[in-house]
């Protein structure tokens, strides 16, 4: 009987051990990362929408590839939101606590973005809004858990301003000229207005702003106005369909597309790929990379991911400006992560908390970003508790009838304007949600 009992005790210890090596196993096999992506591949911006989203899961994908983050693998979950607010807010609700929790929030939207920097500081998550959002987000000590990595909107404003002085020889040269502003009617084009409107009374030119109404595809009005008017050069604040709409309804009235400029989110291939030569001679910002066919991480992108029929979406689109940004915004993400390992211990999986600090300190040389394969598509990116926008420069591309250009050196937005707009509307923003100012000690946190 004891001899069954010792038995029996010992099939039960086997059993444990092996249970024990198994939850061992399956732990280490869970080693992923949560990088929840809030996409558009339906409504109004999906052409523009889809392209960023298989950049960004085409990069996560190499790095895995790559033997992931210090050996943590990156993991991918889309929720469509078809830029509505409601959804990207319903999205982030469904997202956030999945997979052990979500690292970043990238929702591709300031519609979004506004509602969710209302969520994030309760949830812990941060969320990196590259080139739109709140651009007064850059100011870490209000907004600690917003990042608007390498690019906002006033930084936009201020380098297509630049620009359009250079070509005409200088700021005195824009003085009693006017300058059109179509913009999308909502948070998203209303977030230009600052930067003009500073700028404007600075220089001494007039501005004729021309709200269109969502999705953008009625414009005629619009430009019959700018027909009439004849401003000297039209600013376009515009995203999906509203933006080859634009252009088209320029080609019909007759407006030079040589005095057209847009932001960064109206400069893509699909906003031109329909009107092609007429097109000829329209330019835009853009938020340091443009399309980049030949840099090194779209060949390791094609021959790691893509060659092994893994890759997200066709294969032409590989290294287009979407794309580009897609990816970027991937590899901003994944180096904030790694960052934090620096402190919390690499090989393990982070927190959101804790790869909020990581954006908070990072620290992306030239050397780092070239190692990466973004040589000659970005300028290093180095953050802060003041800082949360990490890198100021911008260039502008022109689209030659089939594709786009470099027309410019690289710009640096000017920090005496913008800084000062920046601070002034946070400490705005803290007065009416009665925050304080971060101290020090918790910028160390």
């Amino acid at each position: 009987m004891k001899l069954r009992q010792l038995a029996l005790a010992a099939t039960v210890v086997a059993a444990g051990l092996s249970g024990a090596l198994v939850t061992s196993a399956a732990f280490a096999q869970a080693k992923e990362q949560f990088f929840p992506v809030l996409s558009g591949r339906t409504g109004p911006v999906a052409p523009n929408a889809t392209p960023w989203a298989n950049g960004h899961n085409d990069y996560m994908k190499l790095v895995n590839a790559r033997g992931g983050i210090n050996g943590v693998n990156t993991l991918v979950e889309e929720c469509e939101t078809a830029y509505a607010t409601d959804r990207g807010v319903e999205c982030y609700e469904r997202l956030k606590g999945k997979h052990g929790g979500a690292t970043v929030f990238q929702p591709l939207s300031t519609g979004i973005t506004f509602a969710l920097t209302e969520k994030i500081p309760g949830d812990k998550i941060p969320m990196i809004t590259s080139g739109y959002g709140r651009s007064d987000t850059a100011d870490g000590g209000i907004f600690k858990w917003n990042f608007p990595l390498i690019g906002h909107y006033w930084l936009a404003g201020d380098a297509v301003l630049q620009h359009i002085a250079k070509k005409e020889g200088g700021w005195d040269k824009l003085k009693g000229k006017k300058i059109a502003v179509v913009y999308h009617d909502s948070p998203f084009g209303k977030e230009l207005l600052p930067i003009v409107q500073e700028r404007a009374s600075m220089h001494g030119f007039t501005l004729q702003l021309l709200p269109v109404p969502a999705p953008g595809v009625e414009q005629k009005a619009i430009w019959l106005q700018i027909r009439q008017q004849k401003p000297d050069f039209v600013v376009m604040q515009t995203w999906g369909v509203m933006t080859p709409t634009a252009i088209k309804e320029a080609v019909a009235t007759g407006y030079p597309r040589e005095k057209m400029f847009g932001t960064w989110w109206s400069g893509a291939e699909p906003d031109l790929k329909d009107v092609g030569a007429a097109a000829k001679g329209y330019s835009a910002v853009m938020m340091q990379h443009g399309a980049e066919p030949q840099s090194q991480v779209v060949k390791e992108i094609l021959e790691k991911v893509h060659a092994k029929g893994q890759g997200t979406g066709p294969k032409d689109e590989v290294g287009s400006v979407l794309y580009m940004r897609g990816a970027v915004g991937a590899m901003l993400a994944v180096e904030g992560v790694r960052q934090a390992q620096e402190r919390f211990g690499k090989g393990k999986v982070m927190t959101g908390e804790q790869a909020r600090w990581g954006y908070e300190n990072l620290n992306l040389t030239q050397a780092k970003l070239d190692a990466l394969g973004f040589k000659g598509v970005m300028r290093p990116v180095s953050t802060s508790c003041a800082d949360h926008l990490g890198a100021n420069w911008a260039r502008v591309h022109t689209w030659d009838g089939s594709k786009f250009t470099w027309a410019s050196d690289w710009i640096q937005a000017d920090e005496q304007i913008i800084k000062p707009l920046v601070k002034a509307s946070a400490e705005k923003y803290a007065a009416e949600k009665k925050l304080t100012r971060r101290t020090p000690q918790d910028c160390q946190s």
